[in-house]
């Protein structure tokens, strides 16, 4: 049986990943690829103390030059996220679009805020979190939910926090090789956004790379056996107003 799962993961391993390729405002697409910085490979980060999880890059070379567009949001707005197997797979019929549907895991959403959003520099940001989905109570995963969504995610952005620039920092874990570390697979863009009508909240932030460790249950974790029944998602929980 042991043998079985774990033919499953190295199955699994080799397959489809993903990219955080578009932006939503009120279900409204900003445009492909527009404010983001994504990468020219649609690879992995499985180092959790890599500065490579801040926004990616590394292993996988982000596009230059870097976008200069900013997008406009409003706090309190419902932005979603669009994840696609490579930046040119969406409407092409790729069964692993938007990801392989095996790569079971969470999906997270972070805001660091910055003087300018089109800045070169993300080492020493602040983040805090402000959308988590994990696994449900009849075992189903946010991959999942993803998966059957045609690769998207909305969430709230929360109507009190400060106006000005940020940094946005989509996050989504696939955990078919985390039994061990490193195994965990992390996937991460950053886009690029400018908040108006605010408030004055002060969320407590965590730093990337620090924010999770390779011991922590929601990166090294068993997937397939025994069969889990909860899952702890790494990170701080998300803020709220």
């Amino acid at each position: 049986m042991k043998n079985y799962f774990l033919a499953c993961s190295l199955l699994v391993s080799a397959s489809a990943h993903t990219i955080f390729t578009q932006l939503h405002v009120n279900g409204v697409a900003q445009g492909h690829t527009k404010g983001i910085r994504v990468p020219t490979y649609d690879g992995p980060i499985t180092d959790v103390t890599s500065n490579d999880v801040i926004c990616n890059g590394g292993p996988n070379p982000l596009r230059t030059p870097l976008p200069k567009d900013t997008i406009n949001v409003k706090a309190g707005d419902t932005l979603t996220t669009e994840w696609h197997h490579t930046l040119d797979s969406a409407g092409t019929g790729d069964v692993s679009d938007p990801i392989d549907k095996g790569h079971l895991g969470p999906i997270m959403v972070y805001l660091a805020k910055v003087d300018n959003a089109l800045t070169t520099t993300v080492t020493g940001l602040k983040w805090f979190k402000i959308y988590e989905d994990g696994m449900d109570a009849s075992g189903e995963w946010a991959v999942t939910r993803l998966y059957n969504n045609k690769g998207k995610v909305s969430f709230k952005l929360p109507s009190c926090i400060q106006s000005g620039q940020y940094l946005l920092r989509a996050e989504l874990i696939a955990l078919h090789g985390a039994a061990n570390y490193p195994g965990a697979q992390l996937y991460m863009e950053c886009a690029q956004i400018n908040v108006t009508g605010g408030g004055s909240a002060n969320p407590a932030t965590v730093s990337f790379p620090g924010a999770y460790k390779g011991s922590d249950p929601g990166i090294k974790f068993q997937l397939y056996w025994p069969k889990p029944t909860s899952y702890t998602i790494p990170g701080p929980r998300p803020f709220t107003c």
